[in-house]
């Protein structure tokens, strides 16, 4: 059996095929203009009509009809949780659906960002009981407590945010500052790395929330000052880990030990990879299926269909 998924988020054009492994996962970034922070969302669902029959057609190749169709609606589960450019996927997944007679699922894109990690992480088996998980992206930065549901289905909880600035925006905000291209997470990571000296960061908490907007003024300020570009790298990324690691301790504290997972494309950093597996032994995917991707909702059609 043969899961087709396909995810149109605001900066990926993702399809995949999954069949007990991904057996094809293809993407394209949306493309925005230097200097720039983002797209808006008429330009991202006009971006993804355009390049999503280029990245069905690579997924598919020569292969024929899918058993079941997957596809990211939403940014989270719930009726008050939409972005435009989610219909985008949404409509194609049902064309392809109804043509080949098969059936269509439909899934958040945080469901399918857990069960990409998960499967990177191997451990999907994972999503038949409970863990706790970080989803920390450009959109989003929250902490879930994650059940199964009785559709077969991840359920999540939030249990903790960031109250202000996401990580994501973050780290792109400091990367446009200096002068890398949008988005700017891999830029910045590769900065970051060449700093061999210590930062000083202070996260700013209430209980296991946090606030972000200080990391963006640090780093302008540090950078008015004259630092090298490398420590306003390392000084950004080494923030958001103290902000995520002050999370984490205050969650396990209070709900116990339960697993960690670590997913969205800020958890692709090296960085924050080796701060936070080694002292939670949390769960990282692989930087392909830690960002944004197709994976996701192609497995959770395969469960769906396998019901």
């Amino acid at each position: 059996m043969r899961c087709l998924g396909i995810d149109t988020s605001n900066y990926t054009t993702s399809a995949a095929i999954y069949g007990g492994e991904v057996l094809c996962s293809q993407r394209m970034l949306l493309p925005v203009k230097p200097g720039e922070k983002g797209l808006r969302q008429s330009d991202a669902v006009f971006h993804h009509v355009r390049q999503l029959p280029q990245v069905l057609a690579a997924a598919l190749g020569q292969v024929g009809p899918m058993d079941a169709v997957g596809a990211s609606v939403s940014p989270r589960s719930g009726a008050d949780s939409y972005m435009p450019c989610f219909l985008v996927g949404k409509g194609f997944a049902q064309a392809l659906g109804a043509a080949w007679g098969v059936p269509v699922y439909f899934f958040s894109h945080q469901q399918g960002h857990l069960a990409a990690a998960l499967y990177s992480a191997g451990q999907l088996a994972a999503l038949d009981g409970e863990f706790l998980a970080f989803h920390v992206s450009g959109g989003t930065t929250e902490a879930l407590l994650v059940r199964p549901g009785g559709d077969g289905l991840p359920q999540a909880e939030r249990v903790a945010q960031s109250l202000d600035l996401k990580a994501g925006q973050a780290v792109d905000r400091v990367g446009v500052m200096l002068g890398l291209p949008f988005p700017c997470g891999p830029g910045l990571e590769k900065m970051a790395l060449r700093w061999e000296g210590a930062v000083s960061v202070r996260p700013s908490m209430k209980g296991a929330d946090c606030s972000l907007s200080g990391v963006e003024n640090q780093c302008k300020r540090l950078l008015s000052q004259g630092r090298p570009p490398e420590e306003v790298a390392r000084t950004c990324i080494e923030a958001v880990g103290a902000a995520l690691d002050k999370m984490c301790g205050a969650l396990l504290r209070e709900y116990g030990p339960l697993p960690v997972l670590f997913a969205g494309g800020v958890c692709s950093n090296s960085i924050l990879r080796e701060k936070l597996s080694g002292k939670y032994g949390g769960w990282f995917a692989a930087p392909e299926f830690s960002s944004d991707n197709g994976a996701g909702p192609a497995i959770l059609a395969y469960r769906k269909r396998m019901l």
